[in-house]
Formats: structure tokens, sequence, C-alpha cells
């Protein structure tokens, strides 16, 4: 029998490293930057446009589509590859901007403002994407990232993140003891992705000292007015979110939380079923999952215990 096989929507693993051009262009046309070009061309208003804000926008992206660790070797690449340049809008070298021409423009991509616009964007696309998804956004995770990063001087009305604070993670093992600490300066960078396709869905950075199941509220926020009604249905996130008001936040507006529990039961980690004495061999942990001990072994064995659902 033959049985006819294909890839995922999202073949991740078939995706080139360095994308060719018609794809990188095609990437690039797709993008709706409608309305945050001409809020940056607004915010230049009578200025020199020697490098339109069409180019430096798209010179940006490339650096990231193409997988550039730095801007100056993106520039490089665009100064010895007409065909490259030509995809941007540049058609001779002499045309390619200077480092610190991508500079300004990348620093004013962080205003209130612009950052706005760049959030309506990814909306849109998650939105277009999620038409012709039709099981995106359906089963999501959340967590939480370090982001190393300084703030320059601008003032605070200029820009929307909080003044970076120095953040501190301690990972335990099944004891509760510490067994490693990291540590950084900057910002907390959170993400709700899509479990099958791997997609971010909302992203959101905060202080480093700010709380995880906190900013749970604005991804999902952010998820629902994206997607489709209705279409969010489970939220997966570690013990950081376990707590009364994220399970109430979630349950209000229809959404299973698959979350780790804590650790709480320190003293007692195992309780007996209610009208159980103490004869019974059957008992639970923190998680709810039901155990039942082997007393007819020269030591009591614990095994799991299966469960079954019946029909009505």
């Amino acid at each position: 029998m033959r049985i006819a096989t294909t890839r995922r929507l999202f073949a991740w693993d078939a995706l080139d490293d360095h994308p060719d051009l018609p794809a990188l262009e095609q990437f690039l046309d797709a993008l709706p930057d409608e309305e945050l070009l001409a809020a940056l061309r607004q915010r230049r208003a009578k200025g020199r446009d020697d490098y339109p804000v069409r180019v430096l926008w798209r010179v940006h992206l490339i650096r990231y589509a193409l997988r550039h660790v730095s801007m100056d070797a993106c520039l490089a690449e665009l100064k010895r590859n007409p065909a490259l340049r030509e995809v941007v809008g540049i058609f001779h070298a002499r045309q390619a901007p200077k480092p610190w021409n991508m500079s300004r423009f990348v620093e004013g991509l962080g205003e209130t403002d612009i950052l706005a616009l760049l959030k309506a964007m990814f909306q849109r696309m998650v939105g277009r994407l999620a038409g012709v998804v039709d099981d995106l956004g359906r089963h999501t995770a959340g967590d939480v990232s370090c982001l190393n990063a300084r703030r320059d001087g601008q003032p605070e009305s200029a820009v929307e993140l909080p003044p970076p604070t120095g953040g501190r993670k301690e990972y335990q093992d099944d004891q509760g003891q510490v067994v490693k600490v990291y540590e950084w300066f900057g910002y907390k960078f959170h993400l709700l992705v899509d479990v099958k396709h791997e997609v971010i869905l909302a992203w959101h950075i905060t202080s480093a000292t700010d709380s995880d199941a906190g900013q749970i509220p604005e991804l999902v926020a952010q998820a629902r007015q994206a997607l489709p009604d209705g279409r969010l249905q489970t939220l997966a996130y570690d013990k950081a979110a376990d707590d009364e008001k994220t399970h109430a936040r979630l349950a209000a507006v229809g959404i299973r939380p698959v979350i780790e529990n804590r650790a709480l039961w320190k003293e007692e980690p195992e309780r007996m079923l209610p009208d159980h004495d103490g004869n019974s061999n059957i008992v639970y942990d923190e998680a709810g999952t039901v155990y039942c001990y082997d007393k007819v072994s020269p030591r009591p064995v614990k095994h799991k215990m299966s469960y079954t659902s019946c029909g009505q």
C-alpha cells in the first residue's frame, strides 16, 4: 500500500539558513507595514531624506532574515550584493546607509507611538495567519526569558519600557534545594506561543523584577484580540503561574490552565482520601494523582493508579 506523506505546515527544519532573494522579497512585501512607514515619515517631517524610511526599514528586517550577527555585517553584504540591494530599494552601493543611520533609525523604533504600531502590525499578522490555519492558537504555552539591555538617556515620555533592573532566577531540585542561580541586568521577555506550530502569538517586555504570572493577562488579551473568538482553549505554564488569581482569570475567559503545581505540601506530601481511615492504602498528592500502597510485599510499594471516565 502506498502512503502519501507531507511535511507539517511550518516545517522549521526545512527552512534555509539564508533564504533566497524571491522568498526575501515576498516576505518584505507581505508585511502590513503601511501605517508604520507613514508614521516614520511623518516623524521625519522636513528632515533630510538621503535614506528613505522604507529602505532603512527593509535593511533592518533583512539583518534578521539573513541571520547577520551585526548590522555592520548586513551593510557589508548590501555593498557587495547588487541583487540584495535591489530587493531593499537601493540601486547603487553609494546609496547604502551608514551604521550610524541605522542606529538612529532603530532607536526611533522604541518610541512609544512607533512601538504601538509595531505591536498592532504583529497582531494583524497573527490574525491573518489564524484565518488560514484553523487550529492556530488553540493550545498555547507561556514562558519568560531574560533580556540583557540598558536604556539610553531618552526621557521617560519617549519610551514605553521601564528602567532596567537586576534580575535573579533560582532553579530548585525536587527537594526544594537551590541548585542553580542566574542573574542579569535588564528586562524580562514574556512570550505566548502556539505549542503545535511553534508560532509566537503575543509578547511583552517588563522590568526584570516583575512577576511572571502578573503578565499572563496582558499576553492572553493580546492573543485573544488577534485570534478568532473562542480559539484559545488551553494555556500551559510553569509553577510560577500556580496561584488563585491566574486560575480565576483564565477561568473567566474560558481558558483551561495546564499549569505545574507548586510544592506547598512540605511536611505532608501525601494525604488520605476523604472518609478513609488509617487502614486504607489509597493516598493522593498535591497534584491530585492517586496512588495505592501494596501492603502484601515485605516493604510497602507505591503504585500510581490508572483512571477512566464513565459516560452518563
